[in-house]
């Protein structure tokens, strides 16, 4: 194969995280009375940090949890320093990124028949999103997350199994920088594309101009294969069980049902979990037309009757 030059021509970027879970849900059958019948509704990258965390040594994260009509939402909130490390991104930073979204353009067709087209620019703004119901142990979930593409070469697969995910990173060239990319990058790899349940990850890997000249292909389930023999390798079942003692934690500490009522979890690399309760509205952040339109009723966030969001 050929390089991709991934050099950028940047559009704006957006993050619409749990408005597309939440207006998903308002198509969806199993929302159409007012208990939705799930324990958590969240975004799949909230639950990738929770699952990573006990690998986690660099960034801490902030997440708020409202308990309404028995059901718990939960909502990252930006830490001060991720917010500093957004403000602060260098222009080498932001090609990195668009890079990642030209890579799709290069792989990825618009229909089922065509072919690739990375001649145009790139709108990150742009996506398709699944909505996904699991179940963690005793916990239920309902998750929606970023798909990138799927494989129309056996029409025998059904969603997730015929999604995949495009990912690019940094050519490796010495045994310290595989280690690495093994204990850490593949563990945020693993965590994203098992939760949908996308059981492949082809990966691009680019030098130091920002040109992918090699591809990878990862098979989800068969990752961790990769790093347990190293010593002190992340594990799986220690990702799932911190993660479950988490929710479970959650349902002990935020009983008031309450849309207008958060609790914020904060976590901190070599620190304990901690909360705090808000009712001033800080926090809160289940908007108005889910409240008014999903359940008859109004709220401080918005008004009952407002316009379902287009998805």
């Amino acid at each position: 194969m050929g390089v991709m030059d991934l050099q950028p021509k940047i559009l704006p970027f957006s993050n619409v995280g749990e408005g597309l879970v939440l207006a998903g849900l308002c198509s969806c059958p199993f929302s159409v009375s007012s208990q939705l019948h799930t324990d958590f509704i969240t975004w799949r990258g909230h639950l990738t940090k929770i699952l990573t965390t006990p690998y986690e040594n660099r960034e801490g994260w902030l997440m708020a949890v409202t308990l309404f009509n028995g059901t718990y939402y939960m909502s990252e909130v930006e830490t001060e320093e991720a917010r500093c490390q957004r403000e602060q991104r260098t222009e080498q930073q932001e090609e990195i990124l668009y890079g990642g979204y030209k890579f799709e353009q290069y792989l990825c067709a618009d229909k089922a028949e065509g072919s690739p087209d990375p001649s145009g620019v790139v709108n990150t703004n742009e996506g398709f999103c699944c909505v996904v119901r699991t179940r963690l142990d005793g916990h239920s979930l309902v998750f929606s997350g970023e798909v990138d593409c799927k494989d129309n070469s056996d029409p025998r697969l059904k969603p997730p199994q015929c999604y995949v995910e495009l990912k690019t990173s940094r050519e490796m060239y010495t045994p310290n920088q595989e280690k690495n990319f093994r204990r850490y990058k593949l563990l945020k790899w693993w965590a994203q594309s098992f939760l949908p349940g996308v059981p492949q990850i082809i990966a691009g890997f680019r030098d130091d101009s920002g040109t992918v000249i090699s591809l990878q292909t990862f098979e989800t389930m068969k990752i961790h294969h990769l790093v347990k023999n190293e010593r002190g390798c992340w594990k799986p079942a220690v990702c799932l069980n911190f993660c479950n003692a988490f929710l479970s934690f959650v349902k002990q500490v935020v009983t008031l049902d309450n849309h207008r009522v958060a609790t914020l979890f904060s976590w901190e690399p070599g620190k304990d979990i901690t909360y705090t309760l808000h009712s001033d509205g800080a926090f809160s952040f289940l908007p108005g037309w889910y409240v008014g339109n999903v359940f008859g009723q109004s709220g401080t966030l918005g008004t009952a009757g407002e316009k379902v969001p287009d998805i």
